[in-house]
């Protein structure tokens, strides 16, 4: 079990204890914080963080940021790609592709799910992730699909 995972085990049974998570997640890669996510389901193959509707991830026009929705994809599919690949490998982005659908306002809440099961292998791999950012009404905003990067991590 990743460490993420055990983490989100100790401390995600719990409103409190999800705001910690995220707070400690954000400590680990304090980019993320820009976005104040909060963290509401981490399993294999799922996650799910929520971002409150707040100026400082506005654009011109008062709708959340295309980088806020991006930083919030990359949050949601490499913590989901964490939980979900063996052990013995490791990941990184490798590229996005995204589409921007309706106007993002409010809060929004995003779900990263694989394209398929990750399996252990002796060299790195491409594996999708894809991203689906809706708003408080169900509607999709904002939709990424991330190429993941997993390959064996180094033997020590």
């Amino acid at each position: 079990m990743s460490a993420a995972l055990s983490m989100w085990k100790r401390f995600g049974g719990s409103a409190a204890g999800r705001w910690v998570y995220s707070k400690l997640i954000c400590l680990k890669a304090p980019y993320f914080a820009t976005i104040a996510p909060r963290f509401e389901v981490l399993e294999l193959g799922r996650c799910e963080i929520r971002i409150p509707d707040r100026r400082r991830v506005h654009n011109h026009i008062g709708t959340v940021h295309a980088i806020a929705l991006c930083n919030m994809a990359e949050l949601s599919a490499g913590m989901m790609t964490d939980v979900s690949i063996p052990a013995s490998m490791r990941w990184i982005p490798k590229g996005m592709t995204v589409e921007y659908l309706a106007k993002a306002v409010g809060t929004l809440r995003a779900v990263a799910t694989p394209v398929s099961a990750a399996i252990e292998s002796d060299s790195g791999y491409e594996w999708p992730a894809l991203v689906s950012v809706r708003d408080a009404a169900g509607q999709e905003v904002f939709r990424a699909r991330i190429a993941m990067w997993v390959s064996p991590r180094p033997k020590r």
